[in-house]
């Protein structure tokens, strides 16, 4: 009878020891970056998640658009970009601006990526902005996008464009990076030909005013 206890665990510990040794292994695989020289059509939205940082998804994304078809791509330098990561000239020989953003899918984007790539068109002279994340972005973030125009590309918009990539169905990937954004035309504000309520910093105003009363 003891013979069998020790007989059964010692085949529990060794079965405990290969499931720990499968789950490590898959961890380390997961873990592992990804090689410089990847094959861009085997690469899927696992891979870009395991990217060590934004830099490499940047990477990503100038070699697929190259791959696409598009002219005047480039790649900024990633610490003076003036907020785009990206440039490319769509088929209508118009030039983009992308704000390229890898983030965890529970992090969500925010507003700042936004004003990043709106504020660049002007300095490379591009007449559209877009962002491209591997997450959702915020509802501000949608809203402001909304206003000013800018095209938003989420995590399943991403997935879709590589899909299309893999599938070699450029058009459709372009179709994609190319369709219109979302435009809010007018704000209530405007609708109701007010002025936008701005929040006043009521210590700065009260502090000034007791200054001007001496």
């Amino acid at each position: 009878m003891l013979g069998i206890i020790i007989i059964s665990v010692v085949l529990i510990i060794i079965v405990i020891g290969i499931v720990g040794y499968k789950i490590n292994s898959k961890t380390k695989e997961r873990n592992q970056p990804l090689p410089f020289d990847y094959d861009l059509k085997k690469i899927n939205i696992t891979d870009i998640d395991r990217m060590s940082d934004g830099s490499e998804f940047e990477m990503y994304l100038y070699r697929l658009l190259l791959e696409l078809g598009y002219s005047g791509v480039y790649k900024t330098v990633g610490s003076r970009d003036f907020g785009a990561d990206l440039i490319f000239t769509d088929r209508e020989g118009v030039r983009n601006v992308v704000q390229a953003k890898r983030y965890g899918i529970d992090n969500l984007v925010g507003i700042y990526a936004v004003q990043e790539v709106y504020t660049s068109m002007r300095y490379y002279k591009a007449k559209k902005s877009i962002v491209i994340a591997t997450s959702k972005f915020t509802e501000p973030c949608e809203k402001l996008a909304g206003f000013n125009h800018v095209k938003l590309l989420d995590r399943d918009d991403l997935i879709r464009i590589i899909d299309a990539f893999k599938q070699e169905d450029n058009l459709k990937a372009m179709e994609i990076i190319e369709s219109e954004p979302r435009v809010i035309l007018e704000s209530w504000n405007e609708m109701n030909n007010e002025l936008p309520v701005i929040k006043k910093d009521h210590k700065a105003e009260k502090f000034v005013k007791s200054i001007q009363s001496k």
